[in-house]
């Protein structure tokens, strides 16, 4: 039996909030990565040397996502036997080496190897990210946990897109890239000095003392054989068959679907925002600030959303985001007056971005923590065939000249996802004999133990 430890903290978001900053400025240059290339799109069609046209860039847009598809895959599988700590380090330098192959880039042909490069290492983080602060959140503040940390991809949002509008008009896109390398020179040797490892991988690899010691550090409960994951080829396997046991085997391709539809939305106005707006009739430096607005609207959702669902549930909250950021994509169809423009451009960020978060979420309480990371991490990687689509789709719509077809496409995609995360609670209620720890996690949607 492990020794009791002596006046364990209670775990408070003070206490944990040395690895909710760490998670945050890695999750900060992934978002900002991941705009840059939107940011930058103007400047990138209007580089003859380059040879981008519109088509072009909506797939090199995809080869990033289907990177992202790769590495979620793979990270979300692998993190649990190789550890948190070395595959954030890792995704960091990965999304770094990308950009740096960008600035450089003499055609097209490298810069979508550059962007496939980014996209492991962005698809990498960010499972490992949500794993991590699922497990240290406090108790019965997940959602909000993983709404403030996810408030730093919107702020990398910002950061690409005053970048790409400080930067780009002056002195070109190459430098807007170069800025990219950044986080393997800040964040690298933060995350290598000070974020702790899971207590859980830990004690799966046998270093029991040090798994109390992070623990005890943290105000976590220590863990034992039923939290930990099985550190083995064998328990990666067993991982994601769980994710299709009696309990979760519908809700599995529900929270993918839903994953797909927010992604779809999240990597599809990211990268084709500005040029939609600019279609609709908007100017050219008007319809990159949007971005920016978008973003600022998907930091302020973020916070209302995490704290609402703690209260409601996520699921309740994901389902009622997607259907008003249906109805915020399909008003932007119509040419407004600039401010009012800019008003529903940011109440549509308020919903879309925090309706995905609100995903994985929920993906977070429907499987138990010693599958949550394999869950989340496919989570994320299926869905992010909708990051796949999302860019393309919007190329193609584009190439044709109908931006009106492209804000309705995006607001059936919304429509999809209330629909799929809005019946996860109905498939999960099926779960039968769960282990304890996964049956405090499995609430019901209005944040409730479930009296089935």
């Amino acid at each position: 039996m492990a020794p009791t430890a002596a006046s364990p903290p209670d775990r408070s978001f003070r206490t944990v909030a040395p690895v909710i900053a760490l998670c945050w400025l890695a999750v900060f240059f992934d978002g900002m990565d991941v705009n840059i290339y939107g940011a930058t799109m103007p400047h990138l069609l209007a580089d003859e040397g380059l040879g981008f046209s519109t088509g072009l860039a909506g797939t090199i847009g995809s080869w990033t996502t289907f990177g992202m598809l790769i590495g979620a895959l793979t990270a979300g599988t692998l993190t649990d036997w190789l550890g948190r700590k070395p595959l954030v380090t890792a995704s960091v330098l990965l999304f770094s080496l990308g950009s740096a192959l960008c600035a450089v880039a003499p055609g097209a042909a490298l810069f979508g190897a550059g962007r496939f490069v980014s996209g492991l290492g962005l698809g990498g983080l960010m499972p490992i990210g949500l794993a991590i602060v699922a497990e240290f959140a406090p108790p019965r503040r997940a959602a909000l946990a993983t709404g403030l940390m996810m408030t730093s991809y919107h702020a990398g949002g910002m950061a690409a897109t005053g970048l790409g509008l400080a930067l780009a008009p002056d002195h070109g896109w190459r430098l807007v890239f170069w800025a990219g390398v950044l986080p393997a020179v800040i964040a690298v040797p933060l995350v290598l000095k000070w974020l702790p490892e899971s207590p859980g991988v830990l004690f799966a690899k046998g270093r029991t003392q040090e798994a109390y010691a992070v623990a005890d550090r943290y105000g976590l409960d220590r863990p034992g054989t039923a939290q930990a994951p099985e550190a083995s080829a064998k328990g990666r396997m067993s991982a994601i068959g769980a994710l299709f046991a009696p309990g979760t085997r519908w809700a599995t391709p529900l929270l993918w679907t839903a994953s797909f539809a927010g992604l779809l939305l999240v990597y599809g106005v990211s990268t084709w925002l500005p040029e939609l707006m600019r279609a609709t009739g908007y100017s050219l430096s008007s319809s990159v600030t949007f971005l920016m607005v978008i973003n600022a609207g998907g930091i302020v959702g973020m916070l209302i959303a995490g704290r609402t669902a703690d209260r409601f549930g996520p699921v309740k909250v994901s389902a009622v985001w997607f259907l008003l950021t249906a109805c915020g994509t399909f008003v932007l169809r119509a040419e407004m007056p600039l401010g009012a423009a800019y008003t529903v451009v940011f109440l549509t960020g308020v919903w879309l971005f925090s309706a995905q978060v609100m995903v994985y979420a929920a993906t977070a309480r429907v499987y138990a923590p010693r599958e949550r990371a394999t869950g989340l991490g496919w989570v994320t990687g299926i869905g992010r065939t909708g990051a796949v689509v999302g860019p393309t789709l919007g190329g193609v719509v584009l190439a044709g000249g109908n931006a009106g077809l492209g804000f309705t496409t995006f607001a059936v995609a919304a429509v999809l996802g209330a629909v799929a995360i809005g019946a996860v609670p109905l498939a999960s209620g099926r779960r039968r004999n769960p282990e304890p720890d996964a049956a405090a996690a499995l609430l019901a949607s209005d944040g409730r133990p479930s009296q089935s």
